[in-house]
């Protein structure tokens, strides 16, 4: 058991420690409309690793500008996400999801708000909410804005590789937008839009891009209206989510913070639980 001195000279244990802060937390959150912002660190559960939580391997993940900047990149993009939707699309909502849904349900949760792409908070009931950063299961084309489906474009792409296999690659990590570690990607062949030919695009928001300005003005009317904000999973590194929580406690709404390691919005937590996400949020659905 981990134990440290207290400011007061007292010792108390990690476990006991989260104890309160859970406590802390139900205290807070009880008889408020609680809106949730997700992060990564909600899916880790589901097998889908996350990009900053402790332990985690540096990450770069392709930019906007890289992807548009010509075939290769493009190649190398679709070629590692090819084998990685495999298994992503065969991902599962965890107990952390099914907390969610359920304090939806309850009429508990007003609004949520998830940085994530992996689409397994719908998948869990959750109705209410905007996906910040769009959904990995859709494509869209970069010239006509057509919008299509990602299982359909799996199809296409495993007809014209059709000696890409998937077994031979079970060994690649996955990383957090489900592609793989995959280093030699020359062979892959690529395919167009079946509307106008142009170049398709998963239909998430990338590093380099902005987040749609109507989904931004959903989060902050949903922040307002809120008597709470629950941050899930979130290391509140980039500032696509990290506003939500500057908008919160700048208008003197509590802000619960239920994450594994620190966060960039420590500072302005009313309550931080370092803990993971499933067995925390299944706590706080059955307190609230």
């Amino acid at each position: 058991m981990i134990v440290e001195t207290t400011v007061d000279g007292t010792r108390a244990s990690a476990t006991e420690r989260d104890a309160d802060d859970l406590a802390r937390a139900v205290r807070l959150l009880t008889g408020r409309p609680i809106v949730a912002l997700t992060g990564a660190g909600m899916s880790t559960d589901s097998g889908i690793p996350d990009y900053r939580g402790p332990g985690a391997p540096p990450r770069r993940p392709m930019t906007y500008q890289e992807f548009c900047s010509g075939p290769v990149a493009r190649q190398r993009y679709w070629a590692r996400s090819h084998l990685g939707w495999r298994r992503l699309a065969h991902s599962a909502p965890n107990d952390g999801h099914r907390a969610l849904a359920g304090l939806e349900a309850r009429g508990r949760l007003l609004f949520l708000i998830t940085q994530n792409v992996d689409g397994l908070h719908a998948e869990a009931g959750t109705r209410a909410q905007v996906e910040l950063h769009g959904r990995i299961d859709e494509v869209i084309c970069l010239q006509c804005r057509t919008v299509s489906s990602r299982a359909e474009l799996h199809e296409r792409l495993e007809s014209v590789n059709p000696l890409v296999d998937a077994a031979a690659q079970d060994h690649l990590a996955t990383a957090p937008d489900g592609d793989v570690e995959l280093e030699d990607t020359s062979g892959f062949h690529l395919v167009d839009c079946l509307v106008c030919g142009g170049v398709l695009k998963p239909h998430v928001v990338f590093f380099g891009e902005n987040v749609p300005r109507d989904r931004v003005a959903r989060c902050y009317a949903a922040v307002d209206a809120a008597g709470a904000l629950l941050v899930a999973g979130s290391s509140l590194t980039v500032m696509s989510g990290y506003r939500f929580v500057r908008h919160a406690a700048a208008r003197g709404i509590p802000v619960v913070i239920v994450n594994r390691g620190t966060t960039r919005g420590d500072p302005q937590a009313t309550v931080k639980i370092d803990a993971g996400c499933s067995d925390t949020l299944s706590q706080l659905f059955d307190s609230l």
